[in-house]
């Protein structure tokens, strides 16, 4: 077992549930361990102080955390009475499987996430936390943590952004979209995207985009064609900024195919906006892996790139936003 675990954010709330339920999973997959993060709210991180600074032995040792106690019991374990576990849940007296870790945070949630993200194979969470507005998109610390943690941050939507797959996002089911720009995007993004699909035994699809002259006869929203690499031919139907795109792709995936044979690949090119394809493609795929700015810009930098900003607000399944760990400029 590897021991970078992936780490679960959650608030109790039932968006996190979902990207708790995502990430157990998720760890399961890669045989590594899963640790439980929740950030304490205002009150618990001043009583935690305030019992720390005056030392009063009269106080109990292990201040009342619903969310641990929530934790413990879906995991099968009791509730606050359950072992001798104290603060951050781990141990023998924990009430949690041996591969499972609960980690009390103080701080702000974007902060503390980002900290803590420094030693995960990836981070999950619900795209909106227990304060979100209903008709919030994107909570504001989904965002801020997807935009500046240094590892990948995958982004599980909550209930009523998932739909049903349409006929357009069917050619997509249970894959691994990645989207790429064939001259700028990192390898680590296709590194991740290609793992995930390893673990999953699933294809990976790349989409791209391609900017072509506008047309009154271009139809813009046509569904998108898959094409394998044995289908790209000197000759063919489609446009040459698109059969010049196609190829684009093929040199750059080259590299990811020797290093992942068993992982079958699809190739996609589309006119116009790769966001508005990708959020399609969501609404079937297994995952949708995207990076998170131009690698021009520096490796720390605070952006994230508008193709991952609309992906993320828009998507109706798990996206990863991967950030660039070494600076390519």
């Amino acid at each position: 077992m590897s021991n970078t675990p992936v780490i679960a954010a959650v608030d109790g709330s039932e968006h996190s549930l979902r990207a708790l339920d995502w990430a157990r999973t998720e760890a399961l997959r890669h045989g590594c361990p899963l640790l439980v993060a929740h950030v304490l709210p205002d009150h618990a991180q001043l009583y935690a102080g305030r019992r720390a600074s005056l030392h009063d032995a009269s106080q109990p040792e292990e201040f009342a955390d619903p969310v641990r106690d929530w934790i413990r019991s879906l995991f099968g374990g009791g509730g606050a009475g359950a072992g001798d576990g104290a603060g951050d849940g781990s141990g023998a007296g924990s009430g949690l499987p041996d591969w499972v870790t609960y980690e009390a945070l103080e701080g702000s949630v974007p902060e503390a996430l980002r900290v803590i993200g420094t030693r995960a194979r990836m981070l999950v969470m619900g795209s909106r936390g227990r304060g979100g507005f209903a008709s919030l998109l994107l909570g504001s610390s989904s965002r801020a943590v997807a935009s500046t943690a240094a590892c990948p941050v995958v982004v599980v939507p909550h209930a009523e952004r998932s739909a049903d797959a349409d006929a357009e996002a069917e050619e997509s089911a249970g894959r691994v979209v990645l989207g790429l720009h064939a001259a700028e995007t990192p390898d680590d993004v296709l590194t991740f995207a290609f793992m995930e699909a390893a673990v999953r035994g699933t294809t990976v699809q790349v989409v791209s985009a391609y900017a072509i002259p506008p047309s009154p006869t271009l139809v813009i929203d046509s569904p998108f064609a898959v094409i394998p690499p044995e289908g790209l031919a000197d000759e063919g139907d489609g446009v040459p900024a698109e059969r010049e795109m196609l190829r684009s792709q093929t040199e750059r995936l080259a590299p990811f195919r020797e290093r992942f044979p068993d992982v079958p690949v699809e190739q996609a090119a589309v006119p116009g906006d790769p966001a508005g394809r990708l959020v399609t493609a969501s609404r079937a795929a297994a995952l949708v892996v995207v990076g998170r700015h131009h690698p021009r810009r520096t490796a720390m930098s605070m952006m994230i790139g508008s193709v991952a900003h609309a992906v993320l607000h828009h998507a109706h399944g798990p996206v990863a936003v991967v950030p660039t760990l070494k600076d390519d400029a």
